[in-house]
């Protein structure tokens, strides 16, 4: 069964559109607490819910509005304030609550906003309960008798606690004392909180996107705009660059040259670092990781395996084959032996442990990883196209494939959100990634 109104990481869209408007957020509310809430109860003898949010100007509005709608239901609710995502997935397995919710669109600009949820175990939902969610949603909104309503109040000390499990992520025998690091908050969720996770370990930090003002989230700035934090690097002539986005679940990260690591990189690093204490059975990826990535993990013998594009996605893989790490080129990046979901400050500190460990520098780290050039072509169709049978572009796709062997690899996809197919060419020559791609996609219009 489709789901309507769930996409891969909660309900996103358009302020002031639905679904991101107050009604039908307070439905949400309500039929998430009549479903999330069955098996965990307060000592109030109620379900509780944490619910956490960036720095966007409608997360007021939309906050209010989940309240209601919990408490509607019988719900309490914990208020965090600005929270990163992996922080409010943190709280509320630590606090043993029902599940959290976060207010955030992550990466995108601060007109957008949405709502994801957690589990009572920090994990994002399957996709069972999104549908019984949803199912929940267009069924009459009712309230429940007034003995029974849910209360709402602040959660005292959520900032200092996430700080502190951040940091116990750390090795306890290393510091980052002698480092100069610039961290790009991106005038979101972890303003208040990353730079203190590196300064109490140690570093010296330049903090550069922690000023938001409700409109500046991940504007010009952040892991989705690396430049600025590799200019700040330059600026201060710092040893590393750190760039988390609005909700803190992404990373991307520079080195002392301004040289910007992707994902993909920080991936490697973190798995290469792991090998030295012991076995690494395998690493999830993608359809869009790198292959430069998936062969040097063979080289390596770490299995491969990449999932479909979205981090829940990833962890769903992850789960399946029993392995600890895996990651997005966007920077989503996952090790569950310290976390039960993706967190950009956490990922940093399991880099920098690396660095630190070895004495070598994220360039020295990398020297064996070489990322193939990339070619993405988007293709506007009509609607509906199904790339799969034209003729022509499935030809095309084979002969490519075949031209490439092992050097290379094709992929193409429809977007979710747009009438466009994507085109994808990875090979080892830049020139070759280019040409072939234009051949493939030519074929859409031919």
């Amino acid at each position: 069964m489709a789901r309507k109104y769930f996409g891969t990481d909660g309900v996103r869209g358009l302020v002031g559109v639905e679904p991101i408007t107050p009604d039908f957020v307070m439905r949400l509310g309500h039929a998430a607490g009549k479903v999330l809430a069955k098996t965990r109860s307060s000592s109030s003898g109620r379900p509780t819910v944490l619910i956490g949010k960036d720095t966007r100007i409608s997360g007021y509005m939309l906050e209010s509005a989940l309240e209601a709608g919990f408490n509607a239901a019988g719900v309490d609710v914990l208020l965090a304030g600005p929270t990163p995502t992996p922080a409010v997935a943190y709280l509320t397995r630590a606090l043993r609550l029902s599940a959290g919710v976060v207010i955030s669109a992550s990466h995108n600009p601060y007109h957008d906003n949405g709502i994801k949820f957690f589990s009572k175990n920090g994990t994002k939902l399957a996709d069972s309960v999104e549908l019984e969610i949803e199912e929940m949603i267009d069924q009459p909104m009712t309230c429940v008798a007034p003995e029974k309503m849910g209360r709402a109040k602040r959660l005292q000390h959520s900032q200092g606690r996430y700080i502190e499990f951040c940091k116990g992520t750390f090795p306890n025998e290393l510091d980052l004392r002698g480092l100069r690091i610039v961290v790009d908050c991106a005038h979101g969720a972890a303003y208040d909180i990353a730079p203190h996770v590196f300064h109490e370990l140690g570093a010296e930090v330049i903090s550069i996107g922690a000023k938001p003002d409700g409109f500046n989230i991940n504007d010009g700035c952040g892991a989705t705009v690396p430049k600025a934090m590799a200019a700040a690097v330059l600026e201060h002539r710092a040893d590393l660059g750190i760039a988390l986005d609005g909700d803190a679940d992404r990373l991307v990260m520079c080195d002392s040259k301004g040289r910007i690591y992707n994902g993909d990189e920080l991936l490697y690093v973190m798995v290469l670092d792991r090998m030295e204490t012991g076995p690494v059975a395998g690493a999830v990826g993608t359809l869009m990781t790198n292959m430069a990535l998936e062969v040097a993990f063979k080289e390596m013998g770490v299995g491969f395996a990449r999932a479909k594009v979205g981090d829940r996605y990833v962890l769903e893989v992850m789960k399946e084959k029993g392995w600890l790490f895996g990651g997005e080129g966007s920077g989503h990046l996952l090790a569950l032996d310290k976390h039960t979901t993706g967190d950009g400050i956490v990922s940093a500190l399991q880099v920098l442990s690396a660095l630190r460990r070895t004495g070598k520098s994220l360039d020295e780290c990398c020297a064996k990883l070489t990322l193939y050039p990339q070619t993405l072509i988007n293709v506007k169709v009509p609607a509906g196209f199904d790339w799969t049978k034209n003729a022509g572009m499935v030809a095309e796709k084979e002969l490519v494939e075949q031209e490439l062997g092992d050097t290379g690899r094709v992929l193409i996809r429809a977007s979710g959100t747009e009438p466009l197919i994507r085109v994808m060419v990875e090979a080892k020559d830049a020139h070759v990634a280019a040409s072939t791609a234009r051949r493939i996609a030519d074929k859409v219009v031919s």
